[in-house]
C-alpha cells in the first residue's frame, strides 16, 4: 500500500513564504487523498501495488483501462508531491544554484534571472491546475508544465524541480496573485536537493 511520506520539516518551516495552514492541508489532506484513493483503485492489483509510484505512472498504459484515469491522477498526485515536498526546505539555507546545475541553467537560459522569467512564464502560463517543472531529457534542460497531476516522468523526462501552481497550494496566503506565490517560492527552493536530483539525471 502506498503512504504519505513525513514531512522533511515542521509545517510552518517554510513562513511566511508558505503558510503552516496551508502546508498541513496541502500535506494531509490533498497528498492524503491522493494515496488514499490511489490505494482503493489498486485493490486486487498486488503486482501494481508492489511497483514504486514512479513506475506506476511511467507506463500507465500497463494499467487496466477501467482505473486508469483514476491511477493517472491520483498516482500522479502523490508522485509530485512527494517529490515536491523534498525540493523545499527552510529558508535560511535557501540560495542559488550552484555547481553543475547552475553552469546549465546558465547555458540553457542566459542566467539564473532569466531562468527564473522564463519558469514565472509558464507558471502563469498553465491555465488551471497543474505544475511547473525544470526536467532533464538526454542531459538537456527544460521548463515545461503539465495539466492537473500529470508528470514529466510519464513522459520519460526527469523532474529535478517542480512547483504545484494548483491553488489550493497557495490560496490561502496569496489568494489570486499566482505570480506572488511563484516569485516567494524560490525563497524555499533547497537547491542543494536539486543539484543532488540533477547529477543523478545526467
Amino acid at each position: 500500500m502506498f503512504t504519505v511520506p513525513e514531512l522533511p520539516y515542521a509545517a510552518n518551516a517554510l513562513e511566511p513564504f508558505v503558510d503552516e495552514r496551508t502546508m498541513q492541508i496541502h500535506h494531509d489532506k490533498h497528498h492524503g487523498a491522493y494515496v488514499k484513493n490511489l490505494n482503493d483503485a489498486l485493490v486486487g492489483n498486488t503486482a501494481l501495488l508492489a511497483l514504486s509510484v514512479e513506475d506506476l505512472i511511467a507506463d500507465i498504459l500497463k494499467v487496466p483501462e477501467a482505473i486508469r484515469t483514476k491511477v493517472r491522477n491520483n498516482g500522479g498526485g502523490h508522485a509530485n508531491h512527494s517529490f515536491f515536498w523534498q525540493i523545499m526546505n527552510p529558508p535560511s539555507s535557501a540560495g542559488k544554484p550552484k555547481g553543475k546545475v547552475a553552469e546549465a541553467i546558465d547555458v540553457t537560459f542566459g542566467g539564473f534571472p532569466q531562468f527564473q522569467e522564463k519558469f514565472l512564464g509558464a507558471a502563469l502560463g498553465r491555465f488551471g491546475s497543474g505544475w511547473v517543472w525544470l526536467t532533464v531529457n538526454g542531459g538537456r534542460l527544460a521548463i515545461e508544465d503539465t495539466p492537473n497531476q500529470d508528470s514529466p516522468v510519464m513522459e520519460g523526462r526527469i523532474p529535478v524541480l517542480g512547483l504545484d501552481v494548483w491553488e489550493h497550494a497557495y490560496y490561502l496566503k496569496y489568494q489570486n496573485m499566482r505570480a506572488d506565490y511563484v516569485k516567494a517560492w524560490w525563497n524555499v527552493v533547497h537547491w542543494k536537493e536539486v543539484e543532488k536530483r540533477f547529477a543523478q539525471a545526467v
